[in-house]
C-alpha cells in the first residue's frame, strides 16, 4: 500500500513540474491566459468529483463484499462479483485512470494533461497488466481466470457507467 501511495505521488508531483517545465519551452505564453486555467480548474474539478464518486463507490462494494472475517482495512479475501464488478474486472482503476488528467487539468498545465497525463495513464494500464491480475490470479486461483473470460477489464456501455455512479 505504502509503495503505491509513493508511486501516485511521484507521477502526480513529477507530472506537475515536469509540466511546468515543458510548458517553458513548448506554451510560453499559456501560463498568463487567465480563460485557459477556469477552464482546465473547472473542468479538473469535475472530473476529480467524478474520480471520488468511483472511487467511494468502488470501495464500498469492495468493503461490502469482498471480505470474510477480520482483515485490514483495504484488504480483501473474497472475489467479488456483485455491484459494478459483474460488468468490468476493474471499475475502480477506471476512475483512478482519470486522476492524473484531473490533477493535469486543476495544474493548468498542457504539458501534464497532453503528454504526461497519457503517459501515466499507460503506465497504470501496464501496472495492471503486470501487477493486478497476477497478484488477483495468486490470490483468487482459478475463480479468477473464469472472472476474466467473463468479465472485460472495462466497459464504457451506459448501463455499466451507471452502475458506476450509482452509490452503494
Amino acid at each position: 500500500m505504502i509503495f503505491r501511495l509513493i508511486i501516485w505521488f511521484i507521477m502526480l508531483i513529477g507530472g506537475i513540474i515536469g509540466g511546468y517545465y515543458i510548458d517553458n519551452i513548448l506554451f510560453k505564453n499559456i501560463h498568463s491566459n487567465i480563460y485557459f486555467h477556469i477552464i482546465c480548474f473547472i473542468t479538473g474539478l469535475l472530473i476529480l468529483l467524478l474520480v471520488l464518486r468511483i472511487s467511494k463507490n468502488t470501495g464500498r462494494t469492495l468493503a461490502k463484499y469482498g471480505r470474510k472475517g477480520e482483515l485490514e482495512r483495504m484488504e480483501t479475501n473474497v472475489l467479488v462479483k456483485q455491484g459494478v464488478y459483474k460488468l468490468m474486472r476493474h471499475p475502480m482503476h477506471l476512475g483512478l485512470l482519470l486522476f492524473p488528467v484531473s490533477i493535469a487539468l486543476l495544474s493548468g498545465s498542457p504539458s501534464f494533461i497532453l503528454i504526461i497525463s497519457p503517459l501515466e495513464i499507460i503506465f497504470m494500464l501496464i501496472m495492471i497488466k503486470v501487477v493486478e491480475e497476477p497478484g488477483a490470479i495468486k490470490k483468487f486461483g482459478n475463480d479468477y481466470r473464469e472472472y476474466m473470460k467473463q468479465v472485460p477489464w472495462f466497459c464504457f456501455k451506459p448501463e455499466c457507467l451507471k452502475e458506476l455512479l450509482r452509490p452503494v
